[in-house]
């Protein structure tokens, strides 16, 4: 008994290319902003309570815009 062989359909993720590259850089930003928090200096600096959260929240803005984005579609 012989198998017919099936047609094979393309292979579709559910992201694109541009959405992965912006998924690691809002991943990398995330990481700059801890990174921005660490350190010996006095625990009510401007770089901790000011810069280093809005790096992160720029961060987790570009997270959700790279889920949100729309693939790129090639014809």
């Amino acid at each position: 008994m012989a198998l017919k062989p099936t047609e094979t359909k393309p292979l579709h993720f559910v992201f694109g290319k541009s959405n992965y590259r912006w998924m690691l850089i809002s991943m990398a930003v995330v990481v700059i902003g801890f990174i921005l928090m660490i350190g010996d200096t006095d625990i009510y600096d401007f770089r901790k309570i000011v810069l280093a959260p809005l790096v992160v929240m720029i961060g987790f803005v570009l997270g959700f815009y790279s889920i949100l984005k729309k693939p790129d579609v090639k014809a």
